[in-house]
């Protein structure tokens, strides 16, 4: 039957599932409507805690942290909402678009139905892939943005205060923080190959997306162990901060470079092995 269809005329294989028609499918959907909310909400969280904690002291033992500056401009605010998010609260996103996307259409029935239409598998996979990290660049972009303006006004705008001492003029806070937020996902890569690889393993998309950041925590907590020496140089996790870097008054491409090579790598590897082990598998459900 599906190979009739594909000869039928008029038939194209890649017109099959497009972009909008499955962007417009995961936009609709409940869960992305809560982690939108819940992302957009945690600036203002932040600038609840900072008002009934009082501002913060300007650091302890001489020591100045990102946190300590926070209150200092709309652009110190959304850094330190980067800095208390970027290590799970961004995972989450990532890792529930990437890892929902295939197994709940497994666990609905409807996965079959789709490839019967006949959508190539590997369209189908492409289509998917995309959107889900459409999602999570939006989901990066989402928090920084509503930080950035509560911020603003909560704080005013104004150069950003840079840990080490010095500033940035405010000119140029803005491409730094682009910066940073664009090297958060590419460093997030590594979850969603993970999610995405699970997703096309599994029906329960719990499974996909608890798996993946469970495997998340697993090479943060490896990362800590510093008996590993420079093994841990291969690990994803420690390079997840690399982009503290970019909060130098001279930026510093070194750390981010290696981080993004080494996450491209294994997602590339994860990827690969999500799109080989679906074109193999017996779909039943």
């Amino acid at each position: 039957m599906s190979a009739l269809i594909e000869t039928a005329p008029g038939y194209r294989a890649r017109g099959t599932l497009p972009f909008r028609v499955e962007a417009l499918r995961q936009l609709r959907r409940r869960r992305t409507l809560a982690m939108g909310i819940m992302l957009a909400a945690l600036p203002f969280v932040l600038i609840v805690a900072f008002a009934i904690g009082g501002t913060p002291d300007g650091g302890r033992n001489g020591r100045v942290t990102l946190m300590d500056t926070a209150t200092a401009s709309g652009a110190n605010f959304a850094a330190t909402a980067l800095f208390v998010s970027a290590g799970f609260l961004l995972v989450v996103p990532v890792a529930l678009f990437c890892g929902d996307t295939v197994a709940s259409e497994a666990s609905w029935s409807s996965l079959r139905y789709l490839l019967a239409a006949p959508v190539p598998r590997g369209r189908l996979l492409w289509s998917k892939l995309t959107v889900a990290l459409a999602m999570s660049a939006a989901a990066m972009v989402l928090l920084p943005l509503v930080a950035l303006a509560a911020g603003t006004v909560a704080y005013g705008w104004g150069p950003l205060e840079l840990p080490t001492g010095g500033s940035l003029a405010a000119a140029d806070t803005v491409p730094r923080l682009a910066l940073i937020v664009t090297y958060i996902f590419v460093s997030q890569l590594v979850t969603a190959g993970l999610a995405f690889w699970l997703s096309t393993k599994t029906d329960a998309p719990l499974g996909a997306v608890g798996g993946a950041v469970g495997l998340t925590i697993i090479g943060n907590v490896l990362d800590a162990v510093t008996a590993l020496g420079s093994w841990r140089e291969f690990l994803p996790a420690h390079w997840q901060f690399a982009w503290a870097d970019a909060l130098q008054p001279q930026l510093e491409w070194g750390g981010m470079l290696k981080g993004s090579a080494v996450s491209v790598t294994f997602a590339v590897v994860l990827f690969a092995l999500a799109f080989r082990g679906f074109a193999r598998k017996d779909i039943v459900s």
